[in-house]
């Protein structure tokens, strides 16, 4: 990949990356996240710090809790840290872990009790990401045991050996799951673009630490289900929710997904070691790009939430879509050298400062409306939201800029 020597602003901007997440990002999570009482992380922290532990913790939260940490101190060493990973890894192994049949729980309540018991496979996928990167820094045999243990049974109970890519989820006991949807924002469908996105970036993390053959198999054919069935070839954008045989059940459009999984298929064809798949993907994740440039930037270089073919469907500004456009783009202008990318980059940058940096009560705000105002029923600390989006983007960032 091309560096970039002359990026403007280089040293300023990296600066501000790196204050951002050792100063904000990281001090937020581990100072106003973890429930002294119960043990765990909080059920919800609203922007101004109110905590609500009525909501359920989900596993989700602290398997990304967990890459967040230990990627952080994979980057720096900082012991708080590696004690934050731990803490994180305790919690996910021994509350969400079911004993009798297992895999993670969605959720639990505030005591460690399970809340929702169901086997979302795309809470498998977290696990595998969260307990990957631990190892990585750790060499715990426990966490690449539970992330083989996860790969496993997703193989057992997820993979559609028919039509191939994964299915959403299962009971508690791996069994049937009459409705498999994340959320009631989405449809009840058998497949979506979204779970097979993390399960592949979880697959990626594993074949940096496990070399197995089987794995690197099922890892590329999951590369392949993305360039030749998600991918639409008629605009470069995801489809999202799909039927056992690939039928694509509607026609929106996830910007931030987009931008999100054109970097990740790159990272994930790197792994794969195999120049021929990597320059296709190379290829795919520009166009893919392109069509987030076109389409789904806002005048004041934020990117939109959602569309579809005939415009807009949700303005709002999300942190997690600005920081993975940040990612994203940046990774378009290594493929490319196209400069309006690494404008993309700074306009997108700027935005996050002025808006979702908290400088009162610190942390991000995780979603503004167009016109500016807060969503205010999104909390900055949830079943969703999380610290692994921003922190990676700025570990990332720090990562491909060089002086």
């Amino acid at each position: 990949m091309n560096t970039v020597p002359n990026f403007k602003l280089t040293s300023e901007f990296v600066a501000q990356i790196e204050q951002e997440l050792t100063a904000n990002i990281l001090p937020f999570w581990l100072n106003q996240t973890k429930d002294p009482v119960n043990g765990g992380f909080f059920g919800a922290v609203s922007n101004s710090l109110q905590v609500d532990n009525t909501i359920p913790r989900t596993a989700i939260l602290c398997a990304r809790i967990l890459w967040t940490f230990s990627a952080a101190y994979r980057k720096n060493g900082h012991p708080e840290y590696l004690a934050m990973a731990q803490y994180a890894h305790q919690y996910l192994t021994q509350v969400f872990w079911d004993t009798e049949h297992g895999g993670l729980y969605w959720s639990v309540d505030a005591q460690g009790n399970p809340a929702l018991d169901r086997k979302h496979h795309y809470v498998q996928a977290f696990g595998i990401y969260g307990l990957t990167e631990y190892y990585r820094v750790t060499q715990d045999d426990l966490s690449l045991k539970l992330a083989q243990e996860l790969f496993q049974l997703l193989e057992a109970h997820a993979f559609d050996p028919v039509h191939g890519g994964y299915i959403e989820g299962s009971c508690r006991s791996w069994g049937s799951l009459a409705d498999m949807r994340l959320s009631d924002k989405e449809i009840n469908c058998r497949k979506t673009m979204n779970t097979m996105l993390h399960i592949l970036e979880a697959y990626t993390n594993l074949l940096r630490v496990w070399d197995n053959p089987h794995l690197k198999t099922q890892h590329r054919a999951l590369i392949e289900i993305f360039l030749t069935k998600i991918i639409n070839p008629d605009n470069h954008h995801f489809r999202l929710f799909f039927d056992d045989g690939w039928q694509s059940l509607d026609d929106h459009i996830s910007y931030g997904h987009d931008i999100e999984g054109s970097w990740l298929l790159v990272e994930a064809a790197q792994v794969q070691a195999d120049s021929g798949l990597l320059n296709r993907v190379e290829n795919k994740a520009t166009q893919m790009a392109a069509a987030v440039y076109a389409n789904g930037l806002d005048q004041d270089g934020s990117l939109f939430y959602e569309g579809d073919p005939s415009g807009l469907t949700n303005s709002n500004k999300s942190w997690w879509v600005q920081a993975e456009a940040m990612v994203g783009f940046y990774n378009a202008f290594q493929l490319t050298g196209d400069e309006k990318y690494l404008l993309a980059v700074q306009q997108l940058w700027t935005y996050i400062q002025n808006y979702l940096v908290d400088p009162i009560y610190g942390g991000w705000i995780k979603a503004r409306r167009r016109d500016g105002t807060i969503v205010a029923s999104t909390p900055k600390t949830g079943p969703w939201e999380c610290p692994y989006h921003h922190s990676r983007a700025c570990l990332e960032m720090l990562d491909r800029i060089e002086l």
